[in-house]
């Protein structure tokens, strides 16, 4: 049974930085493309970022494209999330998300962590 669990989130100013992580088991976590995605209410889960297997290609919103870093590191089984020149509208719960396949739909979920950023 795949588990996610992510942590790292909070308050921070606008113009600051947080770093998300992302600890994965029950999965063979190199093989497995992983993303994050946030959520505020009233909208839809939305896609930040996303990274295939370690050494693979990742892929950004372009609303966060220069200012976010995905990263990975598959010996401890975590994924990451670093958010530099952080604005108002990041303000989300962010979502860790995993799939087996780049071209299967996510399939495995975090329970999500609010980051909330003040102007």
């Amino acid at each position: 049974q795949v588990r996610l669990v992510e942590s790292g989130g909070g308050l921070a100013q606008a113009g600051g930085s947080l770093r998300l992580s992302c600890a994965a088991s029950g999965l063979t976590f190199s093989t497995y493309t992983m993303a994050w995605f946030r959520q505020t209410p009233g909208k839809r889960r939305g896609f930040v970022a996303s990274i295939i297997r370690s050494g693979g290609s990742t892929a950004y919103a372009d609303s966060v494209r220069g200012r976010f870093a995905i990263s990975r590191n598959d010996a401890n089984n975590t994924l990451y999330l670093q958010m530099n020149s952080l604005k108002p509208e990041d303000t989300a719960v962010y979502y860790c998300a995993a799939k087996e396949t780049p071209r299967s739909d996510y399939d495995s979920w975090g329970q999500g962590t609010q980051v909330t950023v003040s102007s």
